[in-house]
């Protein structure tokens, strides 16, 4: 016999969790946007709660405090604008797409789409990496996971790479040409187009990886 009740409350710990979620995003929303204008030293856990209109235990609960909600803000960056998050976008194209050329300039405008999300995080993780120990181990956490995302993308290459060209070359190679200074120097700091930018790294990275052209 069915419990009537059951429906209600599976209803409601679901409008719950839902809630749950956006008072996070929030949360999230306002920190970027605080510590992007104002910086990481001057940004306080208790200005945040304030915007965000929550209270500063709920920060330190959900996020652990001023490192918590970076992490967060730099993970939800990495995945992009559409709805599948970037990197199984990216897996599944190279996974289906027999033209290494394709793949390459597929990547190059992945790159597009992530880079204006993650650039400013890096640039405000990497300036407060000199001062503050918790953003210097950050720092450290995000060039490993996106060497590891590099190898993982290296890997998937292989097979069209010349012999000549190692598994840790591609990955160095893809590390270098992805990386968020490059979207700095050339699209921030020198004013190239996007277009232009995800030329440029295609281009690198076909230079670099697949065989010259008869």
């Amino acid at each position: 016999m069915t419990d009537p009740v059951k429906t209600p409350r599976r209803y409601d710990a679901s409008l719950r969790r839902s809630r749950a979620r956006m008072r996070q995003q929030k949360v999230l929303d306002v920190a970027r946007e605080m510590f992007l204008r104002d910086g990481y030293a001057a940004t306080t856990v208790a200005a945040i709660a304030t915007a965000a209109d929550v209270s500063v235990e709920t920060i330190y609960k959900t996020f652990g405090g001023k490192p918590g909600l970076i992490r967060e803000i730099q993970a939800a960056a990495l995945t992009g604008t559409g709805p599948v998050p970037a990197p199984q976008r990216s897996d599944h194209m190279s996974a289906s797409e027999p033209d290494p050329e394709v793949v390459l300039r597929n990547w190059a405008t992945l790159a597009t789409e992530v880079a204006p999300a993650v650039t400013p995080i890096i640039g405000l993780v990497r300036a407060a990496a000199a001062t503050d120990p918790d953003m210097a181990s950050l720092l450290d956490d995000i060039n490993t996971q996106r060497l590891a995302r590099m190898t993982h993308n290296a890997r998937r290459l292989r097979s069209h790479l010349p012999p000549t060209i190692s598994l840790e070359h591609a990955r160095d190679v893809l590390f270098t040409y992805t990386a968020p200074e490059i979207y700095e120097l050339l699209v921030l700091a020198r004013h190239w187009s996007v277009e232009q930018y995800a030329e440029f790294i295609y281009r690198g990275m076909a230079a670099q990886l697949l065989p010259p052209p008869d």
